[in-house]
């Protein structure tokens, strides 16, 4: 396992420019799209911060805040959040631009959990997660108090016979 890493250093911005045959009858995005476009980039910060090949364990949260419409370009930033033992939180923001004001709306947020693999694409160690910034510390005890809501969750959905 290597040395703890900064969200910073893991850190993933991409950009898209939403077309037609991206867009539903209404001429917005369909959310699909955006889950893809949000898994994506999700899994290049976890495999950033961990230097291995990764897996969506799952999509946590998604909310859809506003429409991104045809044209749109489409700004996503994604950072690890938190780590456990072998799974990491991302955090991920989708933010929608007008192209010709600049003008930014923050249309979509996301939390995903990835697993790193080792060689037998066996759940590996990550390495563990420094919290520099006021805004990484905050979203890392949000993260942990997901991860214990998660936790409490599945335990008590298991035991439902």
């Amino acid at each position: 396992m290597e040395n703890a890493k900064t969200p910073t250093q893991s850190a993933v911005e991409t950009r898209y420019l939403v077309m037609p045959h991206q867009a539903n009858p209404a001429g917005t995005a369909f959310g699909g799209v955006i889950v893809s476009w949000i898994d994506m980039i999700a899994s290049m910060a976890a495999q950033k911060h961990c230097g291995r090949q990764v897996v969506t364990a799952s999509i946590d949260s998604i909310n859809f805040r506003k429409p991104i419409n045809i044209g749109d370009h489409v700004v996503l930033k994604a950072a690890v959040n938190y780590v456990g033992k072998t799974s990491m939180e991302v955090g991920v923001k989708v933010i929608k631009e007008d192209p010709c004001t600049t003008r930014q709306a923050i249309a979509t947020t996301a939390h995903l959990t990835f697993v790193g693999l080792d060689e037998n694409n066996k759940p590996f160690p990550a390495p563990k997660l420094t919290p520099e910034t006021e805004d990484e510390k905050r979203r890392y005890k949000n993260a942990q108090l997901r991860v214990k809501t998660r936790k409490e969750l599945l335990g008590k959905l298991k035991n439902e016979k």
